[in-house]
């Protein structure tokens, strides 16, 4: 049963598919039914930052341990990261269009903070194809990472809670945990969070499989 979480992962994602569109949700102003939009926009970006966390932590013990095999899988947590920002701002997009009039506004510090942080990670995979060197990129791209990570943090867990923020949880704007998520919301957006979460880490073990192969044929 060391597959479990995959099969687990499938369940949950397909549960929430289906149950988000029909299961009752509050009738907010403005919100109205794309209030639903929150099982699939906010779980994606959760899964998002579990994997860039999952990067930091193969970046440290890439400088921690020297060995290339830690660098690679931060690659390829960062890279999956990054594959998930691409659905999490096309849904928060979406959501923006129908809720606040527009795709995107630049008076939002956390839609700043979110493309300030797909920038600095490009830059990351930029720095990465700029070293020859194996080991020097390694230990260049792990100080970068641990960078990237904590100014990622900043940019759209931080700051925006300092700031006005149109996003629910940020600035003077409640949570949706606070006022508009009920019990029903709650039984289709936790099992989200946990599907997404570990199809994610599916995809990982999928990348470094892939990695491995490469690296054989290689050698």
């Amino acid at each position: 049963m060391k597959h479990w979480y995959k099969i687990l992962s499938v369940i949950l994602i397909l549960y929430t598919l289906v149950w988000g569109l029909l299961n009752p949700v509050p009738r907010l102003d403005i919100l109205n039914e794309t209030i639903r939009n929150v099982y699939y926009h906010v779980p994606i970006w959760f899964a998002m930052l579990f994997m860039m966390a999952v990067s930091l932590i193969q970046s440290i013990q890439t400088l921690t341990k020297n060995k290339l095999d830690n660098d690679k899988k931060a690659y390829n947590a960062a890279l999956v990261g990054f594959f998930f920002s691409i659905p999490g701002l096309t849904t928060g997009s979406i959501w923006a269009k129908y809720t606040w009039g527009t795709w995107w506004t630049f008076q939002d510090p956390k839609l700043n903070g979110v493309a300030i942080s797909i920038l600095i990670y490009l830059a990351y995979f930029i720095l990465r194809f700029s070293v020859d060197d194996e080991l020097k990129r390694a230990r260049i791209s792990a100080v970068y990472n641990v960078f990237a990570f904590v100014m990622m943090n900043v940019f759209i867990m931080i700051l925006p809670r300092l700031t006005d923020s149109l996003h629910p949880g940020n600035g003077g704007n409640p949570a949706f945990s606070k006022y508009d998520m009920d019990s029903n919301m709650r039984l289709v957006f936790y099992p989200a969070v946990i599907g997404w979460v570990f199809f994610s880490y599916w995809l990982f073990e999928i990348k470094n499989r892939i990695s491995f192969i490469k690296n054989k044929l290689d050698d």
